[in-house]
């Protein structure tokens, strides 16, 4: 027998005994126009770096496992010369793909590490750009939505808000990437739990999107916990 299909054979088992499997993205835009989500690998194989969607449009994306990393999404898009370029969200990668770059923040992130266990979270950290729900599709009990489904930029404190060429607030920075202060970053000294608690800023975010992750120490009412073999469903303006 041929040493290619030994392996062959072998890559088939192992995948059956082990559990071996992929995690499909159905990405979708409920937003009233076009957005391009992307998305940057942590750790695990390299998956589509992004793509446009219209408006009720979707994708889904076949995600390997393990892998982590994040999901975004761009909007005030356009292709001038074939420089792709967008008003919030943008990779700086000049095409559709970022190709390994991350989002220029602020932007809404959708967290995840897939495993035996799958964690998930949104996170406002460094921002908010859009609305996004995330919601587990399969998996078993116990699989929790979690989103930040309110505009934020429509009620963003002026200090933290960015604005376009129009004067339309575009994104809704968070007090650390604003101020880029101790307190705000949980830096220097206030680099413990105990020393850095939630400010006015970030409980501004946690009060409009209680789900979502508003400052580093706010793990316990953020991170969500799913068994192996659930798909999630990912709708930004849901």
């Amino acid at each position: 027998m041929e040493i290619g299909l030994l392996f062959s054979i072998f890559l088939v088992a192992s995948n059956f005994i082990y559990g071996v499997h992929s995690t499909v993205f159905t990405i979708k835009n409920n937003c009233r126009y076009g957005i391009a989500p992307a998305t940057l690998t942590g750790t695990g194989d390299l998956v589509s770096t992004g793509f446009e969607l219209a408006p009720e449009a979707s994708n889904t994306i076949n995600m390997p496992v393990p892998w982590s990393g994040r999901v975004w999404a761009r909007f005030g898009c356009s292709n001038d010369g074939g420089h792709f370029h967008c008003n919030s969200g943008d990779c700086g990668s000049g095409h559709v793909g970022c190709n390994g770059a991350g989002g220029a923040p602020p932007a809404t992130l959708v967290e995840f590490t897939l495993g035996q266990k799958d964690f998930y979270d949104v996170s406002l950290v460094d921002g908010f750009n859009l609305p996004v729900s995330v919601v587990p599709q399969g998996g078993g009990a116990g699989c929790p939505t979690t989103d930040c489904p309110v505009d934020i930029n429509a009620r963003c404190p002026s200090e933290l808000a960015v604005k376009d060429a129009s004067g339309g607030t575009i994104g809704c920075k968070s007090a650390c990437l604003q101020f880029n202060k101790p307190e705000y970053c949980c830096t220097a000294d206030h680099s413990t739990p105990e020393t850095c608690p939630p400010t006015n800023y970030s409980s501004f975010f946690k009060n409009l999107c209680p789900k979502a992750y508003s400052y580093a120490y706010d793990d316990k009412s953020s991170t969500f916990t799913c068994g192996n073999g659930a798909d999630y469903l990912i709708t930004f303006c849901p």
